[in-house]
């Protein structure tokens, strides 16, 4: 059961992030003049409502390593878990950009990188991404457990929102695969590591938020067998 959850994180952050890096070159060769903040934003949470929706079930739909990791504190995931989903979802990741890279070019996938603009620094990029997505993981720690039947939908909607927030900004990752995927098929390293510390650290945090305000259940540590229950999704 363990293989089929990996598999799971696998396809879902393949299938989301496949759609949102192609909507970077498809909005580009747009024969009509589409505003780029509304056709990426939207592709990236709808791409991953899709994943959510998809394989969701039997992984419980992380597909971020900064929500698997907020996950393990909120003791809803065993940390051998955490591991198998972190490295499934840099390969889904990894294996979204190769896709965007056979099918296009690589300028397709480097133009799909996060990077700070805008006149925004890398230390300011830094703490948008952590502020961000401390947000987004509050956001789904407190959907996933207050109100379940509606998280599938404002995950998502709350990545979308996000995303018209920052993606002029620091490039809107909250999402360490995101932007690995991106960095490592593109070819442009410089600046992941923003995109790697932000993300992970905002994901703490926003645990830490929600457990100062909300406090959560007191859940016991699941097995190696998921619940089979739709968690959370990401960016």
């Amino acid at each position: 059961m363990a293989a089929r959850a990996y598999l799971a994180e696998l396809f879902g952050t393949f299938l989301f992030l496949t759609i949102g890096y192609l909507s970077v070159p498809a909005f580009a060769a747009a024969s009509a003049p589409t505003p780029n903040l509304l056709v990426v934003p939207f592709s990236f949470g709808l791409g991953l409502l899709a994943a959510i929706f998809a394989v969701g079930h039997i992984s419980g739909g992380h597909f971020n390593p900064a929500v698997t990791i907020a996950m393990v504190l909120d003791r809803r995931t065993a940390p051998m878990d955490a591991l198998g989903y972190i490295i499934a979802q840099i390969i889904g990741a990894i294996a979204a950009g190769v896709v965007v890279l056979l099918t296009i070019n690589q300028a397709a996938v480097t133009a799909g990188v996060t990077m700070p603009s805008g006149g925004v620094t890398d230390i300011g990029a830094l703490i948008l991404e952590v502020i961000a997505t401390a947000g987004f993981l509050l956001v789904i720690l407190a959907s996933t457990r207050r109100a379940s039947a509606l998280a599938a939908l404002a995950i998502p909607l709350s990545l979308i929102a996000f995303h018209f927030a920052l993606a002029t900004l620091s490039g809107a990752s909250l999402n360490p695969a995101r932007s690995i995927g991106s960095a490592l098929v593109g070819g442009d390293v410089n600046q992941l590591w923003i995109y790697l510390v932000g993300p992970v650290v905002g994901g703490i945090v926003g645990w830490g938020v929600w457990r100062v305000i909300d406090g959560g259940d007191v859940v016991t540590m699941p097995a190696q067998e998921p619940s089979g229950e739709v968690d959370v999704g990401t960016v």
